[in-house]
């Protein structure tokens, strides 16, 4: 059973400022894309951003945050990324086919999440 209300204690120690929060890799993708998801301490507040190999914008929900993000709200935000269609790069429309992989440092149920999703879908 996963625990959705698990949040983590900080994302940020010391001087560090930005983190690497996810990594999603969609083999169905016809690029096999990889999009990073990183977190940028900025004032009080947490940044997301969503980096891909092609410099894409993508829109997360929510964009910004006062505390770490549950793993409920954190699969909210992934599964509702979107590409900004109004600066979009080539037939990257295309990039988010299928269901992610997922790994990340901070939420160590994410991974085993997405691998029974992908299962249940007939991916794996």
């Amino acid at each position: 059973m996963f625990d959705f209300k698990f949040r983590p204690g900080l994302y940020f120690i010391g001087d560090v400022t930005s983190i690497l929060l996810v990594k999603l890799h969609y083999p169905e993708s016809k690029w096999g894309e990889q999009i990073s998801i990183y977190a940028h301490s900025l004032d009080t507040k947490i940044n997301f951003e969503a980096v891909d190999f092609y410099g894409n914008e993508y829109m997360l929900y929510p964009s910004s945050a006062v505390e770490p993000l549950s793993m409920e709200e954190l699969i909210n935000m992934l599964e509702g990324m979107q590409i900004n269609l109004d600066h979009p790069e080539g037939n990257m429309v295309m990039t988010l086919d299928g269901f992610p992989e997922a790994k990340s440092q901070f939420y160590p149920q994410l991974h085993d999440y997405y691998q029974e999703k992908r299962k249940s879908l007939g991916l794996d």
